[in-house]
């Protein structure tokens, strides 16, 4: 029985047609995922199911009653957006309640009662934390999951959407994920779930639905299709899944010798990197790895050990000494670290070279323009013009736009640190592809990736850490399972047959 239905739904922005005449419908007891490229029109649909966006055309149905007209409909449906969305100063029960008129707590509040009450929800979505602690106390797995409960928990909906709900989730988290979705489909709710993870959508999804260009391509029974058929719908051409990412010219010149490292979250870490290779760091969320990374950049502190870079000691604790001397750390957090949002693509770009299209009178608008262009070409970035702010442009294309501007002075090093997340299949083969080329330019990079297919496809080697120790080494076109076991603490038979001084 069709629960939700979109018919014929237009939504046009000043100079695109974000959907052309989409229709759909969502049925109780069915988990019905959506999938497409950044930019297909998922998130427009998605608002304008909830409510938030009004379409020019169309129509839509909430239990066969029209939510345009009445649109007290529209809180039949429970939202968990991607972004985290808690009040970080709040406790993690007074998140869970908020507003508290929903969970028919009146008058003043009584924190040692809320607490109390927050208990048996937690346990029930196993969020495995106190609900005295502050939201930015617990970690961003426990974030997302106490977004979701706060979305289910207590609403009277009928449809729970989940935008990209595992993009920070651990492994052990997605599956209690998927643990908690299974029960609401029991309970007959429509879910709807969107991902760009393929796997993930195979393995939980009742139905899909394919968009490209704001336009609905195609709707299947997830048994009666596969992988290459979804990702054909979303691109329009089949992929080369044979196709490999990994540096063809890893030159024997070191450019990076990391010595018995040791920080807050890591613990004794050597390796080297060459020129033209790309080296992988695998491991669970929280092993260290992002840390690492940071501190050799300079921008978390070292306790003890030494860096060396192409035979000098590098200076750490100073991220102006590195991006100076030819290294670059390309953040997770994309848009809340990785980009200026309100500013321009052109801005975006050339923030890494003022000294280049600057001279004694200011920015040279000629300069500035010229590089924006240069770059835009060069990766291929799409945007309608160099003046769009850049928020407005897809995950895939902003990570061009971060890539391409950090090769603007001619870097040594780039760490990429989970430079898919968020993204479509078709930008994810471009960024690897990107990757890939810079490297083969005689450019070394770091790659940390939480993904196993990711990190076989593009890493020459890879080094896997666990709880901030490096448990495993491996080589291009390793077993799985030998990473899957260092990943989750087994050191493999090559790491612990080594002496200290093979680690350096």
């Amino acid at each position: 029985m069709s629960v939700l239905e979109a018919k014929n739904i237009t939504k046009i922005f000043p100079g695109v047609k974000a959907l052309e005449d989409v229709s759909v419908s969502f049925h109780k007891g069915e988990i019905h995922c959506i999938m497409g490229e950044n930019g297909a029109g998922k998130s427009t649909l998605i608002k304008c199911l909830t409510g938030v966006y009004e379409a020019e055309n169309g129509e839509i149905f909430i239990n066969d009653k029209s939510a345009l007209k009445d649109r007290s409909l529209f809180k039949r449906i429970a939202y968990v957006p991607q972004e985290i969305s808690l009040f970080q100063k709040m406790t993690v029960a007074e998140n869970l309640f908020i507003p508290y008129d929903k969970a028919g707590i009146k008058g003043r509040i009584n924190q040692k009662k809320l607490e109390e009450q927050a208990r048996p929800i937690l346990d029930k979505f196993n969020i495995h934390v106190e609900p005295g602690k502050l939201a930015d106390e617990i970690s961003v797995s426990s974030q997302q999951l106490l977004q979701i409960a706060r979305a289910a928990a207590f609403a009277d909906y009928d449809v729970l959407i989940l935008d990209e709900p595992t993009t920070c989730l651990t492994q052990k988290d997605t599956e209690n994920l998927f643990d908690i979705i299974r029960k609401i489909k029991k309970e007959g709710k429509a879910i709807i779930f969107i991902s760009h993870k393929l796997d993930e959508v195979f393995e939980l999804g009742d139905c899909i639905t394919v968009f490209c260009n704001g336009r609905k391509v195609s709707t299947a029974e997830l048994k009666d299709v596969d992988v290459p058929w979804v990702v054909e719908q979303m691109t329009g051409k089949q992929l080369d899944y044979q196709e490999t990412f990994c540096s063809e010219k890893v030159s024997e010149e070191m450019i990076l010798d990391v010595k018995h490292l040791t920080g807050a979250m890591f613990h004794d870490v050597s390796f080297s990197l060459k020129k033209g290779e790309i080296l992988g760091f695998s491991g669970l969320v929280g092993a260290g790895r992002s840390e690492l990374m940071q501190a050799i950049f300079g921008y978390l502190p070292i306790y003890s050990g030494e860096i060396v870079c192409q035979g000098k000691v590098w200076k750490t604790g100073d991220t102006h000494y590195s991006v100076t001397n030819g290294m670059f750390y390309l953040p997770e957090e994309r848009r809340s670290q990785g980009i200026l949002p309100d500013m321009s693509v052109k801005e975006n770009i050339s923030i890494n070279t003022l000294d280049t299209v600057s001279s004694w009178c200011g920015i040279s608008k000629r300069k500035e323009t010229a590089k924006a262009e240069e770059i835009i070409k060069a990766y291929n970035v799409k945007t309608s013009n160099l003046n769009k702010e850049i928020k407005f442009l897809s995950g895939g294309n902003q990570q061009k736009v971060i890539i391409g501007r950090s090769t603007c002075t001619e870097p040594k090093i780039l760490i990429f640190d989970e430079p898919t997340k968020g993204i479509d299949i078709g930008a994810k083969t471009e960024v690897y592809r990107l990757m890939k080329k810079l490297a083969e330019n005689g450019i070394a990079i770091i790659l940390i990736s939480s993904e196993m297919d990711e990190i076989k496809k593009c890493a020459n080697r890879i080094i896997c850490m666990y709880h901030g120790e490096v448990t495993g080494e491996s080589d291009y076109g390793s077993e799985k399972e030998e990473i899957l076991k260092a990943i989750l603490g087994i050191k493999t038979s090559s790491e612990e047959g080594k002496t200290d001084e093979q680690r350096a």
